[in-house]
């Protein structure tokens, strides 16, 4: 395994939003820069599916590139943001690097169906896109407590699952900030 820089490690979890999408180029960085705006101390990690190795990409060289999903998570007010790169079968182990080196953040953004899965987020969002979902997708939508969609609502949209035009920005950031608040509390609680 391949990690570029130094490590940081904090002290427990921090509040994961996980963002999956039907396919590529849906809008899950746009959603995750919208969330991003109004969250304040916030982290990102952009998961890209490799065939052979693993990596951790935290070089402001590569993130800031123009264009790329990197840079607009950054624009858009991440912290820090993390470019994890991995095959399937070593995903959960890089992807706990990553959260643990953004620890000391408060929360962070995940893109990606391979990594919603393989961490479990706090509060998942799915964005649907026009076309037929890929395999993998059926899963998160089923995990799904936001469907952020454009024109048409996916069969299979769990009847829970609070539902969002893509251009109602206000209503799907309030309901996120509104459902985190209300899951930290619960987890407090429970201690």
């Amino acid at each position: 395994m391949r990690i570029q820089r130094g490590s940081k490690r904090g002290s427990g979890r921090p509040f994961i939003i996980g963002i999956g999408g039907a396919h590529s180029k849906v809008g899950k960085t746009t959603v995750a820069c919208q969330i991003l705006k109004r969250l304040g101390g916030w982290g990102a990690i952009k998961y890209t599916k490799t065939l052979f190795y693993s990596s951790i990409v935290d070089s402001p060289g590569i993130l800031r590139q123009k264009n790329k999903d990197t840079n607009r998570l950054l624009d858009a007010g991440a912290h820090e943001v993390l470019w994890v790169q991995s095959p399937p079968e070593g995903l959960k182990e890089i992807l706990q690097i990553a959260v643990d080196r953004l620890s000391h953040l408060k929360g962070i953004i995940l893109e990606g169906n391979s990594a919603i899965e393989a961490l479990r987020p706090d509060v998942v969002i799915f964005i649907p896109g026009n076309k037929e979902l890929k395999r993998s997708a059926d899963e998160i939508l089923r995990m799904a407590d936001a469907v952020i969609f454009d024109k048409d609502l996916p069969s299979g949209t769990p009847e829970g699952a609070e539902r969002f035009r893509s251009d109602d920005v206000e209503g799907y950031t309030n309901f996120i900030t509104g459902l985190m608040i209300e899951r930290k509390d619960k987890k407090t609680a429970q201690g």
